[in-house]
């Protein structure tokens, strides 16, 4: 991706540390608390009042959330001393994403499709309630809501920070801001429908624009690919980074120009392995080279510096001068970040 998010705290971060509590001190503790029942939770106060209201709640959420709390401890309480530890490792995996993501060695993963391998209920069980989580009709729930907040008041926040405006993923859409009443979807960045665990943990939820998020995305996993797994960016990676981008055109006939015309080459190659796996998640060369190619992207591009030479008496080096400039204080304005080598590829095979 082209820069990351800053995380940002918020009351909604509750939902996963009420998780976290059902799952180490609930679900692992199974084989030695006994029945099922209210108790379970007495530790904590807060997951305690929102159990009991939804065990005598009628509604459809209340419903799904307690059930399934109780039905997945039921089948946690059969489990081996060594069998937990294992779902303990993998708990933690899949919620360490900053560690996921650099592909440390030390974590373990852990898809539907490995647990159902040796524990298939329970595999089918943790899929229906990990993916459910993430719903409209649990999150509205007055309950829950007194407690966690509410994800359209998390996203406010979240974008009184993060105001670039722009998506870090691609740098070509939108984000809706504070200035809108409607919302982008969170992208569940290793995707709710492959990973148990972390569908309501924010460090794996990023705002992302519809042609990322539900076009090219949907449920491709950025840590593994067919040879295994792989590194990829941190959407909310501390450390800043800068993507290089060259363009490089295989003729001079703007007008003909098409994708199998256009090469790009990124960089640093210190990244080159998370700059892989980002093109390949989000289908970034052909979403760039299609742009450049496009009659109101690339070749406008073109028309406005031979335009602006003209009206304004300026060689094409002083138009590039400022582009250069405008890409350095504003990349993702304009998409600066792409218009810039493109029109550096445009004057090195001789058409500025």
């Amino acid at each position: 991706m082209l820069f990351p998010y800053t995380y940002v705290p918020h009351q909604m971060d509750k939902m996963q540390s009420f998780i976290d509590f059902i799952f180490h001190e609930v679900w692992c503790k199974a084989p030695t608390s006994g029945p099922f029942g209210l108790h379970l939770f007495d530790a904590n106060a807060e997951l305690r009042e929102v159990m009991a209201a939804f065990y005598y709640s009628d509604a459809q959420g209340a419903d799904f959330f307690y059930g399934h709390v109780e039905r997945i401890y039921d089948l946690f309480s059969a489990l081996t001393a060594a069998q937990i530890s294992q779902f303990q490792q993998w708990y933690q995996g899949n919620n360490d994403l900053e560690k996921v993501c650099v592909n440390d060695p030390t974590v373990q993963l852990a898809r539907y499709a490995d647990i159902v391998i040796a524990h298939k209920d329970l595999g089918e069980q943790l899929a229906v309630f990990f993916k459910g989580l993430y719903s409209q009709s649990l999150l509205d729930l007055a309950a829950l809501r007194a407690k966690i907040g509410d994800i359209d008041d998390h996203y406010q926040t979240f974008v009184q920070i993060n105001k670039t405006g722009k998506c870090p993923f691609c740098g070509i859409g939108d984000i809706k801001g504070a200035h809108h009443s409607k919302r982008e979807a969170y992208d569940h960045y290793l995707p709710k429908a492959l990973y148990p665990f972390n569908s309501i943990n924010f460090r794996n939820l990023a705002p992302a624009c519809h042609e990322c998020n539900s076009t090219y995305k949907l449920s491709k996993d950025p840590a593994h690919n067919p040879a295994g797994r792989r590194r990829a960016f941190n959407p909310y990676a501390e450390a800043g980074y800068a993507i290089e981008l060259r363009v490089t055109l295989q003729h001079s006939d703007i007008e003909k120009l098409a994708p199998a015309d256009v090469s790009l080459q990124f960089g640093p190659a210190a990244i080159n392995e998370e700059i892989d796996t980002w093109k390949d998640v989000y289908g970034i060369e052909e979403r760039y080279k299609a742009k450049l190619c496009g009659e109101n992207d690339g070749k406008y591009w073109l028309t406005q510096v031979l335009d602006e030479c003209q009206a304004y008496d300026k060689q094409p080096v002083d138009i590039l001068n400022m582009r250069a400039q405008q890409a350095q204080s504003r990349p993702y304005a304009d998409c600066n970040f792409l218009r810039k080598p493109f029109l550096d590829a445009c004057q090195q095979i001789g058409v500025l």
